[in-house]
């Protein structure tokens, strides 16, 4: 078994032993998500499916078929809206990650730039992140040219812009100073 709260030897033994086929079945939490490569893996259940959003989905279902040999996912749920019942559909019917992220933005939301919330309302209140990418795009250059000419937004033109920044992720932003 591995979950978030084994001390870090711990679980890279076990994970070893795992990888070496010593192990022939692993119980974990989602700190498998990432990062772990273990290509003798074929076979995935996930229980509460109904949980996760897409992408973690697809992202615990990279776990397996990494080698030669072919695997299987099984998802266990009981969605209790349609909303779940839509997601566990979509993702039954593609592999494609971007196709995937960008249905389960539309979906659940895509949650805070800046913060802990990774669904529900965005912060962008204006365009969709897929249909307005182009000039998205373009904000994102201009924005990176303006930062590159004045970091701190503290030429008297950019007070404006500074103002609204501060207003609206001034605590974020002090943690990021901490960090």
């Amino acid at each position: 078994m591995i979950h978030g709260r084994l001390e870090e030897r711990v679980k890279d033994d076990v994970m070893e032993r795992f990888r070496q086929g010593r192990l022939d079945l692993l119980v974990s939490t989602t700190v498998i998500e990432v990062g772990v490569d273990v290509p003798n893996a074929t076979m995935l259940v996930i229980e509460h499916a109904e949980r996760f959003g897409l992408s973690q989905l697809h992202q615990l279902r990279g776990r397996i078929c990494r080698g030669a040999l072919p695997g299987q996912c099984y998802l266990f749920a009981e969605p209790g809206n349609d909303e779940a019942k839509e997601r566990l559909r979509l993702f039954t019917r593609t592999t494609d990650g971007f196709t995937l992220a960008e249905q389960d933005a539309r979906l659940r939301g895509l949650g805070e730039l800046f913060g802990t919330r990774q669904h529900g309302m965005g912060e962008l209140r204006t365009g969709n992140l897929a249909a307005d990418f182009d000039i998205l795009k373009m904000a994102r250059e201009d924005a990176f040219k303006l930062v590159t000419g004045d970091a701190r937004l503290c030429h008297a033109e950019h007070a404006p812009p500074r103002r609204g920044v501060l207003e609206r992720y001034g605590k974020t932003l002090a943690l990021a100073i901490v960090g």
